[in-house]
């Protein structure tokens, strides 16, 4: 079963229906006799440079207190463009050498995820609960830090996973989609990940292969690309930026992207790993054209300083402990992100006293746990 989303008089409400996606222009009736345009090959068109931006200010789980309410009333709603209006105006005054990316327009979702119904993160099974790990917050929690294995693969600038890649955070949410027959691609703007999904019915690879974002293979319902994801590894996660608990190796991934209007592509997921979750759950948010139309670079890449001088720091504080205690002070250890200010921690190593890698990257407190 999917979920879609309708308007009716401005508010939102949910019908579930045997196949489709969320394809409502959420905070305005959605035009019903919207043509979809196509390829020169015949294909729907997803074509475009895209941004999950404009999510701005939609939490990932519902407010306890809004129930199964998928949508705002008015007064909500308001509030909610008021603050994206007082936003814009203050990221186009900024003075500084950081700006953050911002949303132009608001929608009216209470929530990213919208199943279960109560749109809630359904509860981890015992399993899961085995595996918490301080790597699943890497550079954003205190370590320990010994090895490479205890940062995350987006302190690597590995990846942040199929999901992580999408989710909004403080800046480089573009997402460009290109298209041939028999394929569309989707590029990432943060660690520049690049998907090929294959749409000519080609079967997944052999079980045995795992990659980091799947194994991708997808069709076209009427004007809806479903895509299917498989040959999934244990090493990345569904938060942002690829951070939190980490899935298992048998969750798949199915996403439903629908264009319902010129500046509105419905991007809906279904994630399913009866390892990790009680049960599958789905999230769903529009992507909208990113400002100037470009893939910014994201100079992060594998093989950097960051994580050698992180390490170093951590093991120069092993020594200053050892120190300090053979002159009789028994002090806390320093932690990582004692005392730094701001969003990130792009100062990097020493500022303000803390010892964190620094590695330009935008904070992310939603999935610190």
């Amino acid at each position: 079963m999917s979920l879609c989303c309708c308007t009716r008089n401005g508010i939102g409400w949910l019908v579930a229906i045997g196949i489709g996606i969320c394809a409502a222009v959420l905070g305005a009736q959605a035009p019903s006799n919207y043509a979809v345009p196509k390829t020169p090959w015949g294909d729907p068109d997803l074509q475009g440079v895209w941004s999950s931006d404009d999510t701005s200010g939609i939490p990932r789980e519902r407010p306890v207190d809004l129930g199964t309410r998928l949508y705002q009333n008015d007064q909500e709603y308001a509030a909610r463009a008021k603050q994206v209006e007082t936003g814009v105006q203050r990221a186009e005054n900024a003075v500084g050498s950081f700006r953050g990316d911002f949303a132009r327009r608001a929608f009216r979702q209470t929530s990213i995820i919208v199943d279960p119904p109560d749109g809630r993160m359904p509860a981890l099974t015992a399993f899961a609960e085995t595996r918490r790990a301080p790597r699943d917050r890497g550079t954003f929690g205190n370590g320990p830090f010994n090895t490479t294995e205890d940062f995350t693969l987006y302190d690597r600038c590995i990846t942040r996973g199929l999901v992580g890649s999408v989710l909004r955070v403080v800046y480089g949410n573009g997402n460009r989609i290109v298209q041939a027959p028999g394929m569309v691609a989707i590029s990432y703007e943060m660690i520049h990940d690049t998907r090929v999904m294959y749409t000519d019915g080609r079967p997944h690879i052999g079980h045995a292969i795992r990659q980091y974002l799947g194994d991708s293979r997808a069709r076209w319902v009427g004007d809806e690309l479903v895509v299917e994801t498989t040959n999934l590894t244990d090493k990345t996660s569904i938060g942002g930026n690829g951070n939190g608990l980490r899935h298992s190796d048998k969750m798949t991934i199915t996403e439903r992207f629908k264009r319902v209007a010129d500046d509105v592509i419905q991007y809906q997921f279904t994630i399913d790993d009866p390892v990790t979750y009680a049960r599958a759950f789905t999230m769903s948010m529009p992507l909208t054209p990113l400002d100037g139309n470009v893939l910014l670079p994201y100079e992060c890449h594998e093989g950097n300083y960051a994580i050698r001088q992180s390490l170093g720091a951590e093991r120069a504080e092993d020594k200053a402990l050892a120190e300090d205690l053979a002159k009789g002070i028994k002090r806390e250890r320093r932690a990582v992100q004692g005392n730094v200010q701001g969003g990130g921690r792009g100062a990097g190593a020493g500022a303000a006293g803390g010892r964190g890698a620094g590695a330009g990257r935008g904070a992310d407190p939603e999935d610190a746990n």
